[in-house]
């Protein structure tokens, strides 16, 4: 796998055809033929558009893929985050963790997953080798709905909390396609999940499940959104003061 440079992608790119495109945790894949992947990550502001070829670049599209059918895709990234990935032939994306929107994705799956070693419950989630697609917002919202704390270790879930949690991974997931993602701010338009969050983002508002105000602390160097009241701290740290800032 190499990250690939304008010089390699003109040399290696032309004459290839597209067999498929589909997804790998938050990777947009690209298989060509006779060999090799191209793949997208959007990162926070990466915004593809299918344009006819010719088409001026806007002001932030830095990469413009061109077909042979008159059409051409921008990848708008004002933030410029966005990666562009390219592999000749092996699949560099094979180490990443589970799909939580697939079959495979079972409450026995996860349930001997969280037990092979003690973990704290959001750094586990968000780590792409074990659960491959999950961010930030939607760890957030997924502890949210299963009622967990996200310091609660990964081998004291008893299987209830776990059959909570694997369903709450996939209504997160799924309400976040039906809105579109979140819109946080003017470079990712069009989401309207921001309108339907539990917990991230929402300090100090009520908890829609019991009104209490959520607080925000950092966990793993991320902020971490949560209801005190419904998502109870295991006792080691409901006996020390978290780290709390009053930023969404």
């Amino acid at each position: 796998m190499v990250d690939p440079g304008l010089r390699q992608l003109r040399r290696d790119l032309p004459g290839r055809r597209v067999e498929a495109v589909g997804r790998r945790a938050k990777w947009i894949v690209w298989q060509l033929a006779p060999a090799g992947r191209l793949m997208l990550h959007l990162r926070m502001s990466g915004h593809p558009e299918v344009l006819p070829e010719g088409t001026t670049p806007a002001k932030h599209v830095h990469f413009v893929l061109a077909f042979d059918d008159g059409r051409a895709m921008h990848l708008d990234d004002a933030r410029k985050f966005a990666r562009v990935l390219w592999s000749p032939a092996d699949d560099p994306l094979a180490d990443l963790g589970m799909e939580p929107l697939s079959e495979a994705f079972t409450v026995e799956w996860l349930t001997r997953a969280m037990r092979r070693r003690s973990r704290r419950l959001k750094p586990a989630l968000l780590d792409q080798a074990f659960i491959a697609g999950l961010g930030n917002i939607y760890t957030d919202e997924a502890l949210h709905r299963a009622r967990l704390h996200p310091l609660r270790a990964t081998d004291s879930l008893r299987r209830p909390e776990i059959e909570r949690l694997r369903a709450a991974i996939r209504e997160s997931l799924e309400t976040g396609i039906r809105h579109n993602g979140a819109s946080i701010d003017w470079v990712y338009p069009g989401g309207e999940m921001q309108d339907y969050f539990r917990a991230y983002g929402r300090t100090g508002s009520p908890c829609p499940e019991c009104g209490t105000p959520i607080r925000r602390m950092v966990v793993g160097q991320r902020g971490t959104h949560f209801c005190p009241a419904c998502q109870r701290a295991p006792r080691a740290e409901a006996s020390r003061p978290a780290r709390r800032t009053g930023r969404g």
